[in-house]
């Protein structure tokens, strides 16, 4: 046991996140990142900070709407933290405003490629906006002239809108007058590109065009100045999590109410005038402390879309994802699983292998049963359209969707009612609990004996994000292994518990924590008894104090202890007499880092996992959870010489610790290694060093 008699601490989850984004943010003001990447950023940036407000902000107003009784058995005042949550993401903003006006307009310059505004165009730009506004613009504007206490609009969330200050022409004397008009960015592309000079790209925001076509509609008007504005609404589900009634139901009722929430924020160009500014906070019930400030324009996500004109220098150098050539060797995916297990890592690899699992299951004859977990579904995807096809031949399918994965309900529902239609058995989330595991199994029988394949992952079956997020993927037909996955389907399926205690699998609802805190108990002991101990720890999220505790109390025992987190970090790092051998960093590049991995040294055994499941309290308590071990010793290399090239990343990795810098590790004493971009090359040679065998 510790003797320490300084108290845990933890920083709190929601400021980590904001810590987070930041790193996001110094991405798009790194003069070595390319300039559409940067921008690229920006974009990442803003959509991250949208779904914070919508989800997190609006889970903290709900609290303070509690009562007196029920808000003083909490932990924290929700009123503070919503003051410091504002102040860092109004502070954060003013430099995204900088970074966009400062830095990212004058190089686009540089690169002849200019965004005007309304007020800077010739003769030639106006008549093709007037042809623009007749065209495309006019069946979807509706310009409302507010007449107060009679005309309230509703601002659909997210979605942007024009306030106007205008006068009627024939009334000079009168007072001014308010109108809104939508800018239907939901139908058209935000940015046009209008004639320009020869190589010239000359750009303009459809903000900008509904800005000049105000005198088409507003008639009769003189329009004085226009702002932009937007709501973002309150995007939690209330979902009642009891054990009766259609949950299906629930959700399809919950997303039709979405988008009509309460409103979390209201964003506002901070040119616009204070009077102006109070009359809608009025109309729209939205209190002062919801307010947040940001330039002439907003949703910036939209910058996703910016148009590169093909200037390749601009964007990141491609790397074409490496074929896994130990599957090239054999006409079924099957034969090679028959051989050995097969560790993948997306992007670096193709994602093909993985479709090819499914399909190849269609075209094999032997093949009597697959089974799957879903929880984020590809709108159009060649393995759900595999699964269908392995119905219609009269194979058994089954498909488990969880249709609570916050945002991607919809198209989950959607799946699974087509695959129903086509005799996919189905099954639905459980109340009260999500289904985060990433798994499938096919099922064989070849001469009169059964044997199982197995595919397990850090990643959701997504075609699209496997090109940009960092996943392993692991394909195996060990007994040992496939026969634990077929009792976590036997409980998706039946709901009956497992018959047999779970061995090499670490299952969320199951065995994951109690296993989790022996391992980190064993290393403790290694450490008191004066032998090496060592824990590293990749996650996305580490937020459950439990497992903070635990770790804090491994470290204070000598464990050495190395975090990799991509976002929320509550513990903290390298605090004197707290955490003095734990290190922490975090990776922000051009991938999303994706994949969990825990190591522990466990006296020389090296026990290595790969998991979907991050240190967070809904993870480990909530869900349906699966880690899965690496036993292969040329895979756990390959695990363990990835997270080398992590931990010794010196160019895109920031140091966690108690100061909260987001400093940047850098030894000039060192060769530059960025992580990524060696992991590339990593892969790449041991594809040519396997072609030279």
């Amino acid at each position: 046991m510790s003797n320490t008699t300084i108290p845990n601490e933890y920083i709190d989850r929601d400021i980590s996140w904001l810590d987070f984004n930041y790193r996001v943010l110094q991405e798009a003001k790194d003069n070595n990142v390319p300039l559409m990447e940067r921008i690229k950023f920006l974009a990442i940036y803003s959509s991250n900070l949208g779904e914070f407000f919508r989800i997190r902000v609006a889970h903290h107003r709900n609290i303070k709407r509690l009562g007196k009784k029920t808000k003083s058995e909490l932990d924290y005042d929700p009123n503070r933290l919503l003051k410091k949550l504002y102040k860092i993401a109004n502070d954060q903003l003013k430099e995204f405003n900088n970074i966009f006006d400062e830095q990212i307009i004058p190089q686009l310059k540089k690169e002849n490629i200019f965004i005007l505004s309304h007020r800077e165009l010739n003769k030639e730009q106006e008549i093709f906006l007037d042809d623009y506004f007749k065209e495309n613009l006019l069946p979807y504007v509706q310009p409302v002239l507010l007449v107060e206490k009679r005309i309230k609009p509703f601002l659909n969330n997210s979605e942007l809108y024009l306030t106007i200050i205008l006068k009627p022409k024939d009334q000079v004397d009168s007072a001014t007058q308010y109108g809104i008009v939508k800018i239907p960015s939901d139908h058209l592309s935000r940015f046009i590109e209008i004639p320009s000079e020869p190589n010239h790209h000359n750009i303009i925001l459809l903000d900008e065009i509904v800005r000049y076509s105000l005198k088409w509609l507003f008639p009769g008007y003189t329009i004085i100045h226009s702002y932009s504005i937007k709501v973002t609404r309150d995007a939690e589900l209330y979902i009642e999590d009891e054990f009766s009634g259609d949950l299906m139901a629930k959700i399809k009722k919950s997303l039709s109410k979405r988008n009509i929430g309460p409103a979390s924020r209201l964003v506002y160009d901070d040119a616009m005038p204070k009077e102006m500014l109070n009359y809608f906070l009025s109309l729209l019930e939205i209190q002062k402390t919801d307010l947040t400030p940001e330039g002439r324009y907003h949703n910036n996500f939209d910058f996703f879309y910016f148009p590169d004109f093909k200037l390749k220098h601009l964007r990141n150098k491609h790397l074409k994802a490496l074929p896994y050539l130990p599957f090239k060797k054999h006409e079924s995916i099957f034969d090679a699983l028959d051989e050995q297990d097969h560790l993948l890592y997306f992007p670096y690899h193709e994602y093909e292998p993985v479709i090819r699992f499914f399909e190849d299951a269609v075209k094999d004859h032997n093949v009597t049963q697959i089974k799957i977990t879903q929880y984020r579904v590809a709108k159009k995807s060649r393995i759900m359209e595999a699964l269908i096809a392995a119905a219609a031949q009269g194979k058994s399918v089954f498909v488990f969707i969880e249709v609570k994965a916050r945002f991607d309900e919809a198209a989950n529902l959607a799946w699974g009612e087509e695959m129903e239609k086509k005799g996919v058995k189905v099954r639905y989330s459980f109340p009260g609990l999500k289904v985060h595991a990433k798994t499938a199994i096919v099922t064989r029988r070849v001469d009169g004996e059964t044997k199982h394949y197995a595919y397990l992952s850090t990643g959701n079956f997504h075609e699209q994000t496997a090109k940009i997020y960092c996943d392993f993927g692991f394909f195996t037909s060990e007994d040992k292994l496939t026969l634990e996955i077929n009792r976590v389907f036997s409980f998706l399926e039946n709901t009956k518990l497992p018959h047999s205690s779970f061995k090499h699998l670490l299952v969320g609802q199951f065995n994951m924590n109690d296993e989790l805190k022996g391992l980190i108990e064993f290393e403790k002991e290694q450490a008191l008894a004066n032998k090496k101990a060592k824990i590293i720890l990749k996650l996305n999220n580490l937020q459950d104090t439990e497992m903070i505790d635990l770790l804090y109390d491994a470290s204070q025992a000598g464990v050495e202890i190395q975090l990799i987190t991509r976002g929320i970090n509550c513990l903290i790092p390298k605090k004197p007499g707290l955490s003095d051998n734990i290190t922490g960093i975090s990776i922000v590049d051009r991938y999303l880092e994706h994949g969990r991995v825990y190591y522990f040294y466990h006296d020389g055994e090296e026990k290595i996992f790969l998991s979907s499941a991050d240190w967070m309290v809904r993870n480990l308590h909530f869900r349906i959870e699966i880690a899965f071990p690496i036993y292969a010793e040329p895979l756990k290399k390959q695990v363990m010489d990835i997270l080398e090239l992590q931990l010794n990343d010196n160019v895109k990795s920031r140091s966690i610790n108690y100061l909260e810098t987001n400093q940047y590790i850098s030894n000039f004493h060192r060769k530059k290694i960025r992580s990524q971009i060696e992991t590339y090359k990593y892969f790449k040679e041991l594809n040519e060093s396997s072609n030279e065998k």
